[in-house]
């Protein structure tokens, strides 16, 4: 494998998408030397098939607001690696969707879900559509138009879509009666549904609790303990919430949260039931701000136009956007004596933070490896789907804290150094890409 070639092709075969290029070099700087230690991934051409989505779905979406007048937004699903399962990955309605982010999070997803252990193959979707100040019927109608246009390339055993950022509950409601409305059957295409129509318990929380048992595992490998943490995280949604829950739950000191306006320091602790349940009550107004929580609570100080990484702590986690933490941040937080970041966002630091952190000798996990909790109990909630039943919310919990204790062992198996250090970018991309390459080498010229 000649890195610096794939990298350039890369390159020249994606001109103007940075976040897909960015991707592929941190995964191909990572797993160079393996390739190259075992002939048959070259011989079959692994990483070059691996570097070409399976297919590119790209489709208009229009729909009516409440003026009655006609909007178009723009559609897509990544179908990347199928090798191990059927495409699985999130959709997101968010302004910045382009294809670049589509492609960037199917490739990571790919590995990610390789890494759960699960059969589930690679993929993303969204919308540029944005869901934040509109009414509840143009939501409604605009996902009943873009299910109209995804449901003829999902299905329970090809490509099974979940939610991401803009894309909750409600959402997945409305395109599940879509998609039954128009297919006529009731199976599990989508994850994220309700409770009462084939959901899973914990799934909205999974994401976080996930994190946080991977940061267990950090801690552990280094004989250390999560309880009195001093820990900081970006963002205040779904994940940023299962988060902190779980923090919580586990004895740490959350002291700080963020969002778009600034970010909320909180000395005495954002760890008892009613601030962690208005963190998710501000989710749900979907404003995007968190400035009232420093109205709501006395003690919390509100830093308009702020970033959170500038507060001193053990413990960050990113849990809103990819590269938000970018390389000065990560150079105030080693000052600072951070001893750990998690990504719990996809990629979310630049390529920069990350050798700023790892040169620092912080322990630093990826989103691929840490985030990976989300989509696991999806695949979970696909198992209860395929049964007909519904697992009670202990096994589920387990089931997820087994998933993250295997993938913190691959990360560790793979990514540790001849000084100690434990290099969990690495570990986890070798790891993820073994059990993909193996398999798109048994079942032949494929893809």
């Amino acid at each position: 494998m000649d890195l610096q070639k794939l990298i350039k092709q890369t390159e020249e075969r994606n001109p103007g998408q940075p976040l897909y290029n960015q991707a592929v070099k941190e995964v191909l700087e990572t797993i160079c030397d393996f390739v190259n230690e075992h002939p048959k991934y070259d011989q079959y051409k692994i990483v070059e098939r691996l570097l070409e989505p399976e297919r590119i779905i790209k489709f208009k979406v229009t729909w009516v607001d409440d003026k009655g007048e006609i909007q178009v937004n723009r559609g897509y699903r990544v179908q990347h690696n199928m090798a191990i399962g059927p495409y699985k990955g999130g959709l997101r309605f968010h302004p910045t969707v382009t294809e670049d982010t589509m492609k960037f999070l199917a490739f990571e997803q790919t590995f990610k879900n390789s890494l759960t252990t699960l059969p589930m193959g690679g993929g993303k979707g969204g919308s540029d559509f944005d869901p934040k100040g509109k009414s509840e019927g143009e939501v409604m109608r605009f996902c009943q138009s873009f299910m109209t246009e995804l449901q003829k390339y999902i299905g329970p055993d090809t490509d099974v879509p979940a939610g991401d950022i803009g894309v909750g509950g409600r959402e997945i409601g409305f395109m599940y009666g879509q998609y039954k409305r128009l297919r006529g059957e009731h199976v599990g295409v989508l994850t994220g549904k309700g409770l009462e129509w084939g959901g899973s318990l914990i799934r909205p929380e999974a994401t976080g609790f996930g994190a946080v048992y991977f940061l267990e595992g950090m801690l552990a490998a280094k004989k250390d303990t999560i309880k009195g943490k001093r820990c900081i995280i970006s963002g205040f949604g779904n994940v940023a919430w299962g988060t902190a829950l779980k923090l919580a739950e586990l004895g740490a000191k959350l002291v700080a949260i963020s969002g778009p306006d600034g970010y909320i320091l909180d000395e005495e602790g954002i760890n008892t039931p009613e601030k962690i349940a208005y963190m998710d009550a501000l989710n749900a107004t979907r404003n995007n701000v968190v400035a009232p929580f420093a109205e709501k609570f006395a003690s919390a100080k509100f830093f308009p136009g702020k970033k959170v990484w500038e507060v001193p702590c053990e413990i960050a986690m990113t849990c809103a956007i990819q590269n938000e933490l970018n390389g000065d941040d990560a150079k105030a937080l080693v000052a600072n004596g951070v001893k750990y970041v998690v990504e719990v966002s996809n990629m979310g630091c630049t390529a920069e933070a990350v050798a700023e952190l790892q040169k620092a000798g912080v322990s630093f996990a990826p989103g691929k490896a840490a985030n990976a909790g989300g989509v696991a109990t999806s695949g979970l909630e696909m198992s209860q789907n395929a049964q007909h039943l519904s697992w009670k919310r202990e096994r589920v919990d387990e089931e997820l804290h087994h998933i993250m204790n295997s993938i913190h062992e691959n990360c560790v198996k793979y990514g540790t150094e001849a000084n100690g250090y434990i290099n969990y970018v690495k570990g986890a991309n070798i790891a993820g890409f073994i059990k993909v390459a193996d398999a798109m080498i048994a079942q032949g010229i494929a893809y």
